[in-house]
């Protein structure tokens, strides 16, 4: 079975979501939980922000992970200078592939972008780094430029490449095409970074694993710029349930993980939030709670305690009879079945939500 590897980005694109800022003591444990969820590569920062960026990544480095830890740089000979400083030895290397990048926003031709590609891959190599490159805007660039940036990226002595879609452009079905099709011109293992703009990008990121892509980018909870990244939670658990490619990735540590990243980043996650959401393992209705009761897979995809989570039973207008007796026989009364059917009745008329820590009844 094929191993998938995972880049965690939560300390780089994650933070740059719109009004995130990570200090460094919750940079440090945010790299901590991340080792320990199992991740491979920890994409820690941008060096070139700063003296600040540097000593966060410089202590993270120093914490001897198990993860690898990758820098984030520009075509630019003193961004490279920068991550030299971390102590990091993989840098990534982000070179702009689409026409708009290449010529609204840097002013170049095609053929100076490759030549600074070149130049700046030559001095980290120089240095002793491992050395990632990324076409920038993939999905909008042409299809034989991106290969060219693969091609002399390899030449020069990059390890791996990546598909940086970075507007969230693509979709699933050019996917698996686009990166078969880069596989067979590239001999390196390939990382897939996708954006959530269309609200694609986990099944632009399974599409790139069945295209071929070694290495899927993500953040937890999707954390990331506009409608953020791929979300690391759904690959691993899709990985785990699909079985046919496999993560290292500890599922019962993504709850865990995905709080702390709520928490520090400020931003709240939407309750049905696939894996991580806190109502996702919650049920109401009569039908499927007794369906649950007799198979739990009647109506859950995967047990909640592979996930450490917990199954929660909610009363409410849609309960049956067997969901109020689970209900109270798991909050520790015992109610006799005449009066099973007054809070039954009591409920559909309240029609409101019932919660553990409400009591209806004495």
């Amino acid at each position: 079975m094929k191993k998938i590897e995972i880049i965690d980005t939560t300390l780089r694109d994650g933070e740059q979501a719109a009004g995130v800022a990570f200090n460094k003591k919750q940079k440090k444990h945010i790299a901590k939980s991340l080792d320990e969820l199992g991740v491979d590569i920890i994409e820690v920062g941008i060096p070139a922000m700063g003296t600040k960026e540097i000593e966060a990544m410089y202590e993270i480095n120093e914490m001897n992970l198990n993860a690898k830890l990758l820098t984030w740089n520009r075509m630019k000979i003193k961004d490279i200078d920068a991550s030299i400083m971390t102590g990091c030895k993989n840098v990534h290397i982000t070179v702009p592939a689409s026409d708009i990048h290449i010529r609204k926003k840097l002013k170049k031709t095609y053929m100076e972008v490759i030549d600074e590609m070149k130049k700046v891959i030559d001095y980290a190599k120089s240095k002793g780094l491992e050395v990632s490159v990324g076409a920038e805007d993939a999905s909008r660039a042409d299809f034989d430029f991106l290969t060219y940036i693969y091609t002399q990226a390899q030449k020069e002595g990059a390890t791996r490449i990546r598909y940086a879609d970075t507007l969230g452009a693509l979709d699933p079905f050019n996917a698996v095409d686009i990166v078969n099709q880069i596989k067979l011109n590239v001999n390196l293992p390939l990382d897939f970074h996708g954006h959530n703009d269309l609200g694609l990008a986990t099944a632009n990121a399974v599409g790139a694993i069945k295209g071929g892509a070694d290495i899927i980018s993500c953040s937890i909870n999707g954390l990331g710029e506009r409608a953020g990244n791929t979300p690391l939670e759904e690959i691993a658990v899709i990985m785990d349930y699909k079985d046919v490619f496999k993560t290292d990735i500890n599922l019962d540590k993504l709850y865990e993980v995905s709080k702390l990243v709520e928490k520090y980043s400020g931003r709240k996650l939407h309750k049905e939030k696939p894996i991580v959401g806190e109502e996702v393992f919650s049920h109401e209705s009569g039908i499927h709670v007794d369906g649950l009761l007799k198979d739990s897979t009647t109506y859950e995809l995967f047990s909640p305690e592979k996930l450490g989570r917990k199954r929660k039973i909610v009363l409410g207008k849609h309960s049956g009879k067997k969901s109020i007796d689970y209900w109270i026989k798991e909050n520790g009364h015992n109610i006799k079945s005449n009066d099973i059917k007054v809070i039954a009745k009591t409920i559909k008329s309240v029609k409101n939500r019932i919660e553990d820590t409400d009591t209806y009844y004495s």
